[in-house]
């Protein structure tokens, strides 16, 4: 699914009349085009949700053509590029890309685009705009990948931090964490709560780190003992099989500990695989983004009109959600650029640039992002972290609370 979207250079036809001659003569806005490259999997393991993630990005670039791209006389151009995300895959496009398309910002899917591009990006100065949660060990200065949230560990915390605030009382809110050792991103999650208990013991007492297989066949044991720990939440940012194991082995002991889950294994996917919403009752999601509530909310309402008047045909969720998020920062960025240095010799030094000058406000992002500053010191914002909380009530995924807090944590 490859494809450059296409550009329609609309004309003035004259009249020849003679009443018509002696009129001022009327010219077509000069439009200045550059390029985005998107890194897509339609073959390997987002493929189920690629065509949402997709289509959500991709309507936004074509709403801000049609808006204020044409106020400005700026059209952005963009290609997939099927990476069946896979590392190796990148790598051997990048060469390809960058000749072809000669893109002023590259918009990622995962960890193999920060894998491979992390250390080509600063060379070939282009800069790439992720949608996820950030990590740990990317956490270095002068990046050239940037993420709109903070890292995974960053939102458990400020969930928890709400949790505790929630249950009132001065006593440590007790949770538990379930990873997997076979991904470095699983393991940096566990890694990063581990900071946070240390770094907050009045807040939060981390009772046990559960290192278990990405698809486990019974955790009923581990439940067990998280039970008998007296922990109040058991914190899921991994993948859906891990959260369909740890409820079927929470609901075997009949404890009736809330899990809370990140976007991309978060409330509609894990319920989905656990045969319906009904099944996480009570249970959260929380993360630096919108929630995708029936709620009427700025977001929603943008949502609406992407759909009525752009065509889109993505359903209103989380894996939406991310794309509109992700493609609505980075044409931020592009705009504040553009105001700085105008429509004319754009390049992608002076699109990360942009993004250190001023912040991105949450209205800039219609309500799916908070406001935004990014410093050099992080490819995150450091400061102002907010994340927002859903949870199933009544079969339904409702909006908990918006706009939490987000304790600070040292670098892990």
């Amino acid at each position: 699914m490859t494809y450059l979207s296409k550009s329609g250079l609309g004309g003035l036809l004259a009249a020849g009349t003679l009443a018509l001659a002696t009129a001022l003569p009327m010219k077509a806005q000069a439009e200045t085009t550059y390029n985005l490259a998107l890194l897509s999997d339609f073959s390997g393991p987002y493929a189920d949700i690629m065509p949402i993630l997709a289509s959500s990005r991709e309507v936004v670039f074509d709403w801000w053509n049609a808006t204020s791209g044409k106020e400005l006389g700026v059209k952005l151009n963009y290609k997939n590029y099927e990476t069946r995300y896979d590392a190796a895959q990148v790598a051997s496009l990048w060469p390809g890309i960058k000749s072809e398309l000669a893109p002023i910002a590259v918009v990622g899917l995962g960890g193999p685009d920060v894998a491979a591009l992390s250390e080509r990006l600063p060379e070939d100065k282009i800069p790439m705009f992720m949608a996820t949660a950030a990590y740990g060990f990317a956490w270095q200065p002068d990046s050239w990948i940037f993420n709109p949230r903070p890292t995974y560990a960053h939102e458990a915390a400020g969930f928890l931090a709400w949790m505790r605030e929630q249950r009132g009382g001065d006593e440590p809110i007790k949770f538990a964490v379930l990873s997997s050792e076979a991904s470095p991103a699983y393991v940096d999650m566990g890694k990063g709560l581990e900071v946070y208990a240390e770094e907050y013991p009045e807040a939060a007492d981390l009772v046990e780190v559960i290192y278990t297989d990405v698809q486990p066949t019974d955790l009923t044991a581990q439940m067990r003992r998280v039970a008998r720990s007296g922990a109040e939440a058991v914190i899921i940012q991994t993948n859906t099989s891990i959260v369909v194991a740890a409820k079927r082995g929470l609901q075997a002991n009949g404890a009736d500990i809330p899990i809370m889950m990140s976007s991309h294994n978060g409330l509609p996917a894990s319920g989905k695989a656990l045969g319906g919403l009904a099944q996480l009752e009570g249970d959260f999601e929380a993360y630096g983004m919108v929630i995708a509530a029936d709620e009427d909310t700025e977001a929603q309402q943008f949502y609406q009109t992407l759909v009525s008047d752009y065509g889109l045909k993505a359903p209103w969720n989380v894996v939406t959600a991310m794309g509109i998020s992700q493609a609505l920062y980075t044409v931020a960025v592009i705009e504040h650029a553009i105001e700085e240095n105008g429509a004319e010799g754009l390049t992608g030094e002076l699109v990360r640039e942009a993004l250190f000058a001023k912040p991105i406000t949450s209205e800039e992002t219609h309500g799916f992002l908070p406001s935004l500053t990014f410093t050099p010191e992080a490819p995150f914002p450091l400061k102002g972290l907010k994340v927002n909380v859903g949870t199933v009530k009544d079969g339904k995924i409702t909006i908990a609370a918006t706009g939490v807090d987000v304790p600070d944590l040292s670098k892990w």
